[in-house]
Protein backbone atom coordinates (compact mmCIF):
# COMPACT_ATOMS: atom_id res chain seq x y z
CA UNK A 1 0.00 0.00 0.00
CA UNK A 2 1.28 3.52 -0.69
CA UNK A 3 1.62 6.08 2.15
CA UNK A 4 -0.19 9.60 1.48
CA UNK A 5 0.20 12.35 4.09
CA UNK A 6 -2.82 15.13 3.45
CA UNK A 7 -2.28 18.43 5.05
CA UNK A 8 -6.02 20.15 5.90
CA UNK A 9 -8.94 17.83 7.49
CA UNK A 10 -11.46 20.07 7.23
CA UNK A 11 -14.45 19.62 5.22
CA UNK A 12 -12.91 18.33 1.47
CA UNK A 13 -9.57 17.61 3.03
CA UNK A 14 -11.65 14.67 5.22
CA UNK A 15 -13.55 13.32 2.11
CA UNK A 16 -10.29 13.07 0.88
CA UNK A 17 -8.87 11.28 3.86
CA UNK A 18 -11.93 8.94 4.13
CA UNK A 19 -11.62 7.94 0.59
CA UNK A 20 -7.64 7.16 0.14
CA UNK A 21 -8.07 5.21 3.05
CA UNK A 22 -9.51 3.01 1.36
CA UNK A 23 -6.63 0.94 -0.20
CA UNK A 24 -3.67 3.37 1.23
CA UNK A 25 -2.10 4.57 4.30
CA UNK A 26 -3.37 7.88 5.05
CA UNK A 27 -1.63 10.15 8.02
CA UNK A 28 -3.16 13.66 8.09
CA UNK A 29 -1.87 16.74 10.12
CA UNK A 30 -4.70 19.58 11.43
CA UNK A 31 -3.97 22.22 13.72
CA UNK A 32 -7.88 21.61 15.20
CA UNK A 33 -8.25 18.74 17.34
CA UNK A 34 -12.12 18.44 16.14
CA UNK A 35 -11.36 17.80 12.88
CA UNK A 36 -8.91 15.28 14.14
CA UNK A 37 -11.39 13.11 16.29
CA UNK A 38 -13.96 12.46 13.12
CA UNK A 39 -11.64 9.54 12.17
CA UNK A 40 -11.05 8.16 15.72
CA UNK A 41 -12.93 5.10 14.93
CA UNK A 42 -11.03 4.77 11.60
CA UNK A 43 -7.80 2.17 12.99
CA UNK A 44 -6.26 2.85 9.22
CA UNK A 45 -5.97 6.98 9.41
CA UNK A 46 -3.08 8.10 11.50
CA UNK A 47 -3.61 11.59 12.54
CA UNK A 48 -0.75 13.79 13.69
CA UNK A 49 -2.11 17.42 16.10
CA UNK A 50 0.10 20.12 14.02
CA UNK A 51 0.41 23.60 12.30
CA UNK A 52 1.38 23.19 8.95
CA UNK A 53 2.11 26.69 8.57
CA UNK A 54 5.18 25.66 10.21
CA UNK A 55 8.09 24.57 8.34
CA UNK A 56 9.36 22.10 10.64
CA UNK A 57 5.86 20.20 10.79
CA UNK A 58 5.85 19.38 7.09
CA UNK A 59 9.69 18.48 6.96
CA UNK A 60 9.36 16.15 9.59
CA UNK A 61 6.24 14.09 8.42
CA UNK A 62 7.19 14.71 4.35
CA UNK A 63 9.76 11.74 4.84
CA UNK A 64 7.61 9.15 4.34
CA UNK A 65 4.95 9.91 2.28
CA UNK A 66 4.69 8.56 -1.85
CA UNK A 67 2.16 11.65 -2.20
CA UNK A 68 1.25 14.70 -0.51
CA UNK A 69 -2.16 16.02 -0.55
CA UNK A 70 -2.44 20.19 0.11
CA UNK A 71 -6.12 20.74 1.80
CA UNK A 72 -5.29 23.97 3.38
CA UNK A 73 -7.58 27.15 3.03
CA UNK A 74 -6.51 29.55 0.30
CA UNK A 75 -4.35 32.19 1.92
CA UNK A 76 -1.32 29.48 2.95
CA UNK A 77 -2.04 27.71 0.35
CA UNK A 78 1.27 28.82 -1.68
CA UNK A 79 3.56 28.79 0.96
CA UNK A 80 2.50 25.27 1.69
CA UNK A 81 3.12 24.06 -1.45
CA UNK A 82 6.30 25.90 -1.71
CA UNK A 83 7.82 23.67 1.41
CA UNK A 84 6.36 20.36 0.07
CA UNK A 85 8.23 20.52 -2.88
CA UNK A 86 11.13 21.79 -1.16
CA UNK A 87 10.84 18.19 0.31
CA UNK A 88 10.81 16.44 -3.03
CA UNK A 89 7.27 15.13 -2.91
CA UNK A 90 4.71 14.68 -5.65
CA UNK A 91 1.65 16.22 -4.72
CA UNK A 92 -1.97 16.97 -5.57
CA UNK A 93 -2.92 20.49 -4.22
CA UNK A 94 -6.70 21.44 -3.70
CA UNK A 95 -6.45 25.55 -1.89
CA UNK A 96 -6.83 27.27 -4.57
CA UNK A 97 -4.45 30.31 -3.70
CA UNK A 98 -4.25 33.55 -5.33
CA UNK A 99 -0.68 33.39 -6.20
CA UNK A 100 0.81 32.20 -9.89
CA UNK A 101 1.11 28.31 -9.44
CA UNK A 102 3.86 28.50 -12.64
CA UNK A 103 6.08 30.37 -10.40
CA UNK A 104 6.90 26.94 -8.15
CA UNK A 105 7.72 25.57 -11.78
CA UNK A 106 11.47 25.42 -12.20
CA UNK A 107 11.36 24.38 -8.67
CA UNK A 108 9.41 21.79 -8.61
CA UNK A 109 11.26 20.59 -12.14
CA UNK A 110 14.22 20.72 -10.48
CA UNK A 111 13.31 18.17 -8.01
CA UNK A 112 11.84 16.05 -10.31
CA UNK A 113 8.38 15.88 -9.06
CA UNK A 114 4.67 16.47 -10.10
CA UNK A 115 2.81 18.81 -8.58
CA UNK A 116 -0.97 18.99 -9.54
CA UNK A 117 -2.32 22.24 -8.68
CA UNK A 118 -6.25 23.57 -8.88
CA UNK A 119 -7.77 20.14 -8.40
CA UNK A 120 -11.03 20.34 -7.26
CA UNK A 121 -14.29 20.62 -9.33
CA UNK A 122 -13.91 23.58 -10.90
CA UNK A 123 -11.37 24.29 -11.50
CA UNK A 124 -10.33 21.19 -11.92
CA UNK A 125 -12.58 18.60 -13.24
CA UNK A 126 -13.55 21.66 -15.86
CA UNK A 127 -9.95 21.92 -16.68
CA UNK A 128 -9.68 18.38 -17.54
CA UNK A 129 -12.64 18.11 -19.96
CA UNK A 130 -11.68 21.59 -21.51
CA UNK A 131 -7.92 19.90 -21.91
CA UNK A 132 -9.16 16.94 -23.59
CA UNK A 133 -11.43 18.99 -26.00
CA UNK A 134 -8.70 21.37 -26.68
CA UNK A 135 -6.26 18.69 -27.90
CA UNK A 136 -8.88 17.45 -30.34
CA UNK A 137 -10.74 20.58 -32.03
CA UNK A 138 -10.22 24.30 -32.43
CA UNK A 139 -12.18 26.32 -29.60
CA UNK A 140 -13.25 29.51 -30.00
CA UNK A 141 -15.00 30.01 -26.63
CA UNK A 142 -15.55 27.89 -23.24
CA UNK A 143 -18.23 29.37 -20.53
CA UNK A 144 -18.19 27.44 -17.34
CA UNK A 145 -20.62 27.93 -14.25
CA UNK A 146 -20.12 26.66 -11.16
CA UNK A 147 -21.81 26.86 -7.50
CA UNK A 148 -22.68 25.35 -4.44
CA UNK A 149 -25.81 25.64 -2.82
CA UNK A 150 -28.37 24.62 0.37
CA UNK A 151 -31.41 23.21 -1.19
CA UNK A 152 -33.06 25.37 2.04
CA UNK A 153 -32.93 29.02 1.37
CA UNK A 154 -33.17 31.61 4.21
CA UNK A 155 -33.10 34.78 4.61
CA UNK A 156 -31.18 36.79 3.73
CA UNK A 157 -27.87 35.46 2.44
CA UNK A 158 -29.64 32.30 0.78
CA UNK A 159 -26.04 30.73 1.15
CA UNK A 160 -23.95 28.34 3.47
CA UNK A 161 -20.55 27.93 2.61
CA UNK A 162 -19.95 24.38 1.54
CA UNK A 163 -15.37 25.30 2.04
CA UNK A 164 -13.58 27.51 3.46
CA UNK A 165 -15.82 30.28 3.98
CA UNK A 166 -12.48 32.87 3.81
CA UNK A 167 -12.11 31.99 0.55
CA UNK A 168 -16.00 33.01 -0.47
CA UNK A 169 -15.11 36.00 0.24
CA UNK A 170 -11.86 36.23 -1.90
CA UNK A 171 -13.92 35.35 -4.81
CA UNK A 172 -16.14 38.37 -4.00
CA UNK A 173 -13.13 40.82 -3.91
CA UNK A 174 -10.56 39.09 -6.03
CA UNK A 175 -11.11 40.94 -9.33
CA UNK A 176 -12.28 38.40 -12.25
CA UNK A 177 -9.99 37.46 -15.59
CA UNK A 178 -11.48 36.75 -18.49
CA UNK A 179 -10.53 36.42 -22.00
CA UNK A 180 -12.58 38.48 -25.06
CA UNK A 181 -10.84 38.46 -28.47
CA UNK A 182 -7.95 36.67 -27.18
CA UNK A 183 -6.63 39.22 -24.62
CA UNK A 184 -6.97 39.00 -20.77
CA UNK A 185 -9.74 41.38 -19.47
CA UNK A 186 -9.74 42.26 -15.97
CA UNK A 187 -13.46 43.35 -14.62
CA UNK A 188 -14.83 43.23 -11.03
CA UNK A 189 -15.36 39.93 -8.65
CA UNK A 190 -19.51 39.77 -8.84
CA UNK A 191 -19.77 41.89 -11.96
CA UNK A 192 -21.45 41.24 -15.33
CA UNK A 193 -24.98 39.60 -13.52
CA UNK A 194 -27.34 37.38 -14.92
CA UNK A 195 -30.30 35.26 -14.32
CA UNK A 196 -29.60 31.73 -16.12
CA UNK A 197 -31.70 28.66 -15.91
CA UNK A 198 -29.81 25.40 -14.28
CA UNK A 199 -31.65 21.83 -14.85
CA UNK A 200 -32.26 20.42 -11.30
CA UNK A 201 -31.82 23.62 -9.82
CA UNK A 202 -34.07 26.24 -11.36
CA UNK A 203 -32.90 29.96 -12.17
CA UNK A 204 -29.88 31.19 -10.35
CA UNK A 205 -27.79 34.38 -10.86
CA UNK A 206 -24.09 34.39 -12.34
CA UNK A 207 -21.59 36.35 -12.02
CA UNK A 208 -17.93 37.23 -12.50
CA UNK A 209 -15.03 35.66 -10.55
CA UNK A 210 -11.52 35.00 -10.97
CA UNK A 211 -11.66 31.04 -12.02
CA UNK A 212 -9.74 31.08 -15.41
CA UNK A 213 -6.32 30.87 -13.24
CA UNK A 214 -4.20 28.43 -15.37
CA UNK A 215 -6.07 28.35 -18.10
CA UNK A 216 -4.98 32.25 -19.41
CA UNK A 217 -1.86 31.14 -19.74
CA UNK A 218 -2.08 27.58 -21.15
CA UNK A 219 -5.16 28.14 -23.49
CA UNK A 220 -5.33 29.69 -26.76
CA UNK A 221 -8.39 30.39 -26.50
CA UNK A 222 -10.47 33.43 -28.24
CA UNK A 223 -12.96 33.92 -25.52
CA UNK A 224 -12.87 32.09 -22.14
CA UNK A 225 -15.24 33.21 -19.00
CA UNK A 226 -15.86 31.27 -15.52
CA UNK A 227 -19.41 32.76 -13.42
CA UNK A 228 -20.65 31.60 -10.34
CA UNK A 229 -23.83 30.47 -9.25
CA UNK A 230 -25.65 31.78 -6.66
CA UNK A 231 -29.56 32.08 -5.96
CA UNK A 232 -31.13 35.79 -6.96
CA UNK A 233 -30.60 38.49 -4.86
CA UNK A 234 -27.39 36.73 -3.28
CA UNK A 235 -24.70 39.33 -5.07
CA UNK A 236 -26.29 42.48 -4.04
CA UNK A 237 -26.03 41.73 -0.46
CA UNK A 238 -22.49 40.54 -1.22
CA UNK A 239 -22.12 43.76 -3.18
CA UNK A 240 -23.49 46.32 -0.69
CA UNK A 241 -21.04 44.61 1.72
CA UNK A 242 -18.12 44.81 -0.58
CA UNK A 243 -18.68 48.45 -1.41
CA UNK A 244 -19.41 49.58 2.29
CA UNK A 245 -16.05 48.60 2.74
CA UNK A 246 -16.48 45.31 5.09
CA UNK A 247 -14.32 43.08 3.17
CA UNK A 248 -11.12 45.18 3.45
CA UNK A 249 -8.46 43.55 5.16
CA UNK A 250 -6.26 46.78 6.20
CA UNK A 251 -7.22 47.66 10.11
CA UNK A 252 -9.30 50.82 11.18
CA UNK A 253 -9.67 52.78 14.50
CA UNK A 254 -12.57 51.95 16.70
CA UNK A 255 -12.46 54.07 19.32
CA UNK A 256 -9.06 53.49 19.98
CA UNK A 257 -9.16 50.06 18.73
CA UNK A 258 -7.38 48.71 16.06
CA UNK A 259 -9.74 45.88 13.61
CA UNK A 260 -9.83 44.83 10.51
CA UNK A 261 -13.31 45.00 8.94
CA UNK A 262 -12.81 41.47 7.01
CA UNK A 263 -12.27 40.08 10.74
CA UNK A 264 -15.67 41.51 12.05
CA UNK A 265 -17.49 40.45 9.11
CA UNK A 266 -16.44 36.97 8.92
CA UNK A 267 -17.37 36.53 12.86
CA UNK A 268 -20.58 37.40 12.02
CA UNK A 269 -21.12 35.89 8.53
CA UNK A 270 -19.34 32.62 9.70
CA UNK A 271 -22.29 31.10 12.00
CA UNK A 272 -24.44 32.41 9.64
CA UNK A 273 -23.12 30.73 6.59
CA UNK A 274 -22.16 27.23 8.65
CA UNK A 275 -24.19 24.24 6.87
CA UNK A 276 -26.11 22.00 9.60
CA UNK A 277 -25.64 18.76 10.51
CA UNK A 278 -27.19 16.96 7.71
CA UNK A 279 -28.27 19.63 5.98
CA UNK A 280 -28.80 19.04 2.55
CA UNK A 281 -26.87 21.09 -0.46
CA UNK A 282 -26.00 20.45 -3.93
CA UNK A 283 -23.37 21.36 -6.67
CA UNK A 284 -24.40 22.31 -10.29
CA UNK A 285 -21.69 23.16 -12.78
CA UNK A 286 -22.47 24.07 -16.59
CA UNK A 287 -19.59 23.94 -19.45
CA UNK A 288 -20.05 25.17 -22.97
CA UNK A 289 -17.70 24.55 -25.36
CA UNK A 290 -17.84 25.68 -28.97
CA UNK A 291 -15.28 25.66 -31.84
CA UNK A 292 -14.57 23.35 -35.07
CA UNK A 293 -13.80 20.30 -35.99
CA UNK A 294 -12.82 19.03 -39.81
CA UNK A 295 -15.29 22.19 -40.51
CA UNK A 296 -18.08 21.37 -38.95
CA UNK A 297 -19.06 23.95 -35.82
CA UNK A 298 -19.48 22.11 -32.75
CA UNK A 299 -21.07 23.03 -29.56
CA UNK A 300 -20.62 20.73 -26.45
CA UNK A 301 -22.62 21.17 -23.20
CA UNK A 302 -21.38 19.70 -20.04
CA UNK A 303 -23.75 19.36 -17.03
CA UNK A 304 -23.76 17.37 -13.76
CA UNK A 305 -25.65 18.43 -10.54
CA UNK A 306 -24.60 16.58 -7.26
CA UNK A 307 -26.15 16.43 -3.74
CA UNK A 308 -24.66 15.75 -0.22
CA UNK A 309 -24.76 11.96 0.62
CA UNK A 310 -26.78 11.10 3.41
CA UNK A 311 -25.78 7.46 3.71
CA UNK A 312 -22.21 8.62 4.66
CA UNK A 313 -23.00 12.11 5.71
CA UNK A 314 -20.36 13.86 2.76
CA UNK A 315 -21.55 17.05 1.45
CA UNK A 316 -21.75 17.39 -2.28
CA UNK A 317 -18.90 20.28 -2.50
CA UNK A 318 -16.92 17.85 -0.77
CA UNK A 319 -17.29 14.80 -2.64
CA UNK A 320 -17.33 16.69 -6.16
CA UNK A 321 -14.04 18.40 -5.24
CA UNK A 322 -12.48 15.98 -3.18
CA UNK A 323 -13.25 12.81 -4.93
CA UNK A 324 -11.52 14.49 -8.03
CA UNK A 325 -8.09 15.21 -6.42
CA UNK A 326 -8.35 11.81 -4.99
CA UNK A 327 -8.69 10.36 -8.53
CA UNK A 328 -6.14 12.65 -9.64
CA UNK A 329 -3.85 11.49 -6.76
CA UNK A 330 -4.53 7.55 -7.87
CA UNK A 331 -3.34 8.76 -11.24
CA UNK A 332 0.00 9.84 -10.07
CA UNK A 333 0.26 6.61 -7.55
CA UNK A 334 -0.12 4.53 -10.43
CA UNK A 335 2.44 6.13 -12.84
CA UNK A 336 -0.50 6.84 -14.69
CA UNK A 337 0.36 10.80 -15.13
CA UNK A 338 3.99 11.01 -15.04
CA UNK A 339 4.55 15.10 -16.46
CA UNK A 340 6.88 16.68 -14.01
CA UNK A 341 6.62 20.48 -12.75
CA UNK A 342 3.84 22.66 -12.06
CA UNK A 343 0.94 20.28 -13.65
CA UNK A 344 -2.66 22.39 -13.81
CA UNK A 345 -5.57 19.87 -14.33
CA UNK A 346 -5.52 21.14 -18.27
CA UNK A 347 -1.98 19.11 -18.88
CA UNK A 348 -4.19 15.61 -17.55
CA UNK A 349 -7.33 16.17 -19.22
CA UNK A 350 -4.88 16.43 -23.04
CA UNK A 351 -4.82 12.46 -22.49
CA UNK A 352 -7.74 10.54 -23.20
CA UNK A 353 -6.84 7.69 -21.15
CA UNK A 354 -6.56 9.62 -18.09
CA UNK A 355 -9.83 11.91 -18.63
CA UNK A 356 -11.78 8.15 -18.79
CA UNK A 357 -9.70 7.36 -15.49
CA UNK A 358 -10.96 10.70 -13.81
CA UNK A 359 -14.41 9.86 -15.08
CA UNK A 360 -14.72 6.55 -14.06
CA UNK A 361 -13.32 6.42 -10.50
CA UNK A 362 -16.20 9.56 -10.35
CA UNK A 363 -18.94 7.50 -11.54
CA UNK A 364 -17.88 4.66 -9.08
CA UNK A 365 -19.09 7.54 -5.83
CA UNK A 366 -21.56 8.55 -7.85
CA UNK A 367 -20.88 11.79 -9.80
CA UNK A 368 -22.20 11.91 -12.89
CA UNK A 369 -21.67 14.57 -15.63
CA UNK A 370 -24.29 14.67 -18.96
CA UNK A 371 -23.14 15.38 -22.33
CA UNK A 372 -25.13 17.00 -25.04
Amino acid sequence: MNNILVLGAGMVGSAIVKDLAKDNNVSVIDINEENLNKFSDLNSITTIKGDVSDNETIKNNCENPDLVINAVPGFMGFSTLQKIIECGKDVVDISFFDEDPFKLDEAAKKKNITAVVDCGVAPGLSNIILGYHNSQMKISSFECMVGGLPFKREWPYQYKAPFSPIDVIEEYTRPARIIENGKVVTKPALSDLELVNIDSAGTLESFNTDGLRTLIKTMNIPDMKEKTLRYPGHTEYMKVLRESGFFNKEKTDVNGIKISPLELTTELLFPMWKLEPDEKEFTVLKMIIKGGKNGEEIKIVYSMFDEYDSKSGISSMARTTGYTCTAVARLLIGKKFNRKGICPPEFIGETKDCLNFVTEELKKRGIIYNIS
